[in-house]
C-alpha cells in the first residue's frame, strides 16, 4: 500500500472514529466492505482471554460505558501470600499477520498501558508476571507519567523502547485518542489522530541494532515477524479501549 493511500485510509479511519462516538464498536456498510471485522462487541469478551490465566473471570479486566476497562486494582482481591497483585494482559483468541488495526483508548491521569501485537504465547510463557512478549503501540498520559526517560520511547505512540514517535498531536487523559497500526511484510506504521508518528522495516541493520540496545535483546525471536497475537495491556492503571476492528491486508 502506496504512503498516499495510507494517508488516506488514515483520514478516513479518524473521521469514522469520530462519527462512532455516538454509537461505538460497529462496523458501518463501508467497513464491512471493506473487509473490516470488530475485536470487540462492545457487550462481551467474546474472543478474549489471558495468557494461561482468565484475565475476565478474575475481574481483572470489565466493560464498562461500551468500553474494554482495565479494572481498578484496588478493587482487585490481594493475593493470599501478601504478594502484589499480578498483572493479567488481555489476549485475543485469534492470531493476525498482515493487518491493519484501528482502535480507540483513552488513558487515566499518570496512566500507562498499551497495545502488543505481534505477540508470541511462547515467548511470553516464560516470564513470571505473564506479561505479553510483543511490538507495543505505547499507550500513557505524556504530561503526567513519571518515567520520561528514553529519548521518547516511552511516550504515547512510540514502538515501545524501541523507536519514539514524532509530530504527533495527542489528547490528554481522559479523553478518546484514535490510534492505527499497520503491519505488512516487514514493514510496519504507527499513526496517531490521523497523523503518522513511525514506520520501520524488519530484518534491517538500523532495526536489528535498535533491538540489541533495548530490553529485549535477551528474547531469542522476539523481532521476528509471526502471525500474532493482539494483546491489552494490564499496567494496573485505568485505561479505556472501544472500536477495537482490524481487517487483513
Amino acid at each position: 500500500m502506496s504512503t498516499a493511500l495510507l494517508f488516506l485510509a488514515s483520514l478516513w479511519l479518524a473521521a469514522s472514529g469520530t462519527q462512532a462516538d455516538s454509537s461505538p464498536n460497529r462496523l458501518t456498510e463501508e467497513e464491512e466492505a471493506q473487509g473490516w471485522e470488530l475485536l470487540f462487541d462492545g457487550k462481551s469478551f467474546e474472543g478474549w482471554g489471558g495468557l494461561d490465566i482468565d484475565a475476565v473471570k478474575r475481574g481483572f479486566w470489565v466493560i464498562e460505558d461500551d468500553c474494554i476497562k482495565k479494572e481498578d486494582p484496588d478493587l482487585l482481591p490481594v493475593p493470599g501470600d501478601g504478594s502484589e497483585r499480578r498483572r493479567v494482559d488481555l489476549f485475543t483468541e485469534e492470531t493476525f499477520e498482515d493487518f491493519e488495526l484501528s482502535f480507540e483508548w483513552k488513558i487515566s491521569p499518570g496512566g500507562n498501558s498499551g497495545l502488543k501485537y505481534n505477540v508470541s504465547k511462547e515467548i511470553s510463557r516464560p516470564d513470571r508476571n505473564h506479561r505479553a512478549r510483543g511490538f507495543e503501540y505505547q499507550v500513557i498520559d505524556d504530561a503526567h507519567y513519571s518515567d520520561r526517560a528514553g529519548d521518547g520511547i516511552h511516550l504515547t505512540g512510540s514502538l515501545y523502547d524501541l523507536i519514539p514517535a514524532g509530530n504527533k498531536v495527542l489528547k490528554p487523559a481522559g479523553e478518546f485518542n484514535h490510534s492505527v497500526i499497520i503491519l505488512k511484510g516487514n514493514h510496519g506504521e504507527h499513526w496517531l489522530n490521523g497523523t503518522k508518528v513511525l514506520e520501520y522495516d524488519l530484518g534491517t541493520p538500523e532495526m536489528d541494532a535498535l533491538f540489541e540496545k533495548s530490553k529485549f535483546k535477551d528474547l531469542p525471536g522476539f523481532g521476528h515477524k509471526r502471525k500474532g497475537h493482539i494483546v491489552l495491556q494490564d499496567h494496573r492503571d485505568l485505561v479505556w479501549f472501544r472500536n477495537i476492528k482490524i481487517r487483513s491486508l
